[in-house]
């Protein structure tokens, strides 16, 4: 049963105004949203990187981009913008609203800005009284009595409403023709992707998150000595120097494809590697969407994101002071990162190597 006048709201706007992981987080609670009303529509409100994700998600139907001015990637813009966009969300007559936010952030801006669009039925997390600007206001228990994963809070907030019962995986579908690109880029370099191969990313956003590029040397010199397969290197444009500075200090064969592939490819390269090495980054969230094998070196930063239903290892090195919610390391030492042993990266792929989920990921027919 859902709450009052949700069961008769067809045309929903979702709004997480974050990035590709924050987005991807939340897929499970928008496919339990859709499928609770026949005929739903969700149309996704969110920033200019995580609108990226949107084709690659089968429970949007559309993706409006917003750089809202309340979020910490947004550039500087004139409020002329922010009344324009309330404009163009009252034109889309949405029956709904749920505000996707993580325990740091208030939903109260983006609470305001579908008030001001019309939108007669707002839901979100909230620590202070809304007053009218929600309709429908779950009290926000983080982090005085509970810290939960990001996916398990996204559920929680359309649980309030009567959506419950969705609890798979992350989304993210993989298009063929991205595979068909992705095997002939790989094939040209001469991997087999029936054989063991592994994707390594070391990037991230937060440099507080990037395990150190030195060490990223080491493992991938690791790799190779155990003869774990061969090794792909991935990244963004602006990651190239990094990129470069791990091969540079590697001194064995390691391709890359740093800078040449889309997001779609991107998603085509996890789908098919046997193994993926990343930080807490988007594309290690694409791995559990796809059901890709993870070596997650997580930072301490903050304790939500692990990975979601997908076979993986956690690495890191506790420290006094996890959970800063720090984009750079405040003490300086990045010790929750930089202490991991490279030897350990490695040990922790070949273990997925071995483990019985690669059988199922060899069956015939995938990809």
């Amino acid at each position: 049963m859902s709450a009052p006048g949700w069961d008769g709201a067809r045309n929903i706007l979702c709004v997480r105004l974050d990035a590709l992981g924050d987005v991807l987080m939340c897929t499970p609670a928008m496919r339990t949203l859709r499928h609770a009303c026949p005929g739903r529509r969700l149309t996704l409100l969110t920033s200019h990187s995580g609108a990226a994700a949107a084709p690659f998600i089968d429970e949007l139907d559309a993706v409006i981009a917003y750089q809202a001015p309340w979020m910490k990637s947004s550039a500087v813009h004139a409020p002329s913008t922010d009344a324009a966009c309330a404009e163009a969300l009252a034109a889309e007559r949405f029956d709904g609203a749920v505000i996707f936010t993580s325990y740091s952030q208030s939903a109260l801006p983006a609470a305001m800005l579908c008030y001001l669009a019309g939108i007669p039925l707002r839901l979100a997390h909230c620590r202070e009284n809304p007053y009218q600007l929600l309709t429908d206001w779950v009290a926000d228990p983080e982090p005085d009595a509970t810290v939960r994963h990001e996916v398990r809070r996204q559920l929680d907030l359309v649980g309030a409403i009567g959506c419950r019962g969705g609890d798979g995986p992350l989304s993210f579908r993989v298009r063929e023709r991205d595979i068909d690109a992705m095997r002939g880029r790989l094939d040209a370099a001469g991997i087999d992707v029936r054989s063991r191969w592994i994707l390594l990313h070391p990037g991230a956003s937060a440099p507080s998150r990037r395990y150190p590029a030195d060490k990223w040397s080491a493992a991938i010199r690791a790799l190779a000595a155990r003869g774990a397969g061969a090794l792909v290197l991935s990244g963004s444009g602006e990651e190239l120097a990094l990129i470069e500075q791990i091969r540079a200090g590697c001194g064995v064969p390691v391709q890359s494809l740093a800078g040449q592939v889309d997001l779609g490819e991107l998603g085509a390269a996890i789908s098919l590697a046997s193994v993926m090495v990343s930080n807490n980054t988007g594309p290690a969230h694409m791995a559990a969407a796809l059901g890709t094998p993870l070596v997650d070196l997580y930072a301490l930063t903050n304790p939500q994101h692990t990975p979601w239903h997908v076979e993986h290892r956690l690495l890191f090195h506790d420290v006094a002071c996890r959970f800063c919610y720090k984009s750079v390391c405040p003490q300086g030492h990045h010790d929750c990162l930089a202490r991991v042993d490279p030897d350990d990266v490695a040990d922790a792929v070949c273990s997925l190597l071995d483990s019985p989920a690669q059988q199922l990921r060899k069956a015939p027919g995938r990809f």
